[in-house]
């Protein structure tokens, strides 16, 4: 137990983001298994009779923040969940049908209005049918070393609509050119305009009859990189999509510089050895 407690200290600098979790290239492990009563919520990690390598489980929760990319601010309101297992190394992070990280839109204000400038659509819709939303991606294969930061995570930002207004493929992003995170919890060195802003690691915590580690009220940080314009936007009334990522790049301020964007994630997270989540 002592060596999983150096582990998970560790472990720290990857358990915050958010989108981290997205991004750690892994392979959703075949079947599932049930983790014993106390640690359900471990339940996305893979037994070692799922996958032999998955010796560690870790369950991460995004609680809060907020990721600004041009002129949008998209606070984190609901929380974003990863659940799934790492080897000895701390690395290599895998999940089976249960696990990896939830899929959890966060409302953007000023709706499609908002992103498109098109006032004209509060006359033929309702303000809560012109809702918008983004859901963060994965957007190709992380650089990560849990023994050093930053953790490098190219993402994109999924845009959609309830009735499908802006067709199903607008995004922020693409695997070709995401949105490169590379996030800390020290104190970042922006480009002007940004100025620094400062991360803090979490607060650790064991609970030794459960053997379950905690870290709580952690923070990453980023506010130096670029944001790419949005792509495969169309304004879709029922006839003829029309395209329109030239008019959301205008309205929101893409693409938008390195120094001009910034996310801000706060997360908790809980870590415990496999063989004691799904030991009889």
């Amino acid at each position: 137990m002592i060596q999983l407690i150096k582990r998970t200290k560790l472990l720290l600098p990857v358990l915050g983001a958010a989108i981290l979790a997205l991004a750690m290239s892994a392979s959703v492990a075949q079947g599932q298994a049930t983790p014993k009563t106390g640690y359900t919520q471990f339940k996305g990690c893979p037994s070692l009779t799922e996958n032999e390598k998955s010796v560690v489980c870790v369950r991460n929760i995004i609680t809060g923040g907020h990721f600004q990319m041009g002129s949008k601010d998209v606070p984190i309101e609901k929380n974003i969940t990863l659940v799934g297992g790492v080897d000895e190394a701390l690395q290599n992070f895998v999940y089976n049908s249960a696990g990896g990280l939830s899929p959890t839109p966060q409302k953007v204000p000023g709706g499609v209005v908002g992103l498109t400038g098109l006032d004209f659509l509060l006359d033929l819709f309702s303000v809560t049918a012109l809702n918008l939303y983004a859901t963060t991606e994965l957007a190709g294969t992380p650089d990560v070393n849990i023994f050093e930061e930053p953790i490098e995570l190219p993402i994109k930002a999924h845009l959609t609509n309830p009735l499908g207004l802006l067709g199903k493929n607008c995004y922020v992003g693409t695997n070709s050119k995401p949105i490169s995170l590379n996030l800390i919890t020290t104190t970042t060195e922006p480009p002007p305009p940004n100025e620094p802003i400062s991360g803090k690691g979490g607060v650790f915590k064991f609970d030794e009859e459960t053997l379950i580690s905690y870290f709580e009220d952690g923070t990453f940080v980023d506010n130096s990189f670029a944001a790419p314009g949005a792509t495969g936007c169309v304004l879709d009334l029922g006839l003829f999509p029309v395209n329109i990522d030239g008019l959301v790049n205008t309205v929101s301020g893409l693409p938008s510089p390195a120094g001009t964007n910034e996310a801000v994630q706060d997360f908790d997270a809980e870590i415990v050895d496999s063989e004691t989540a799904y030991a009889p």
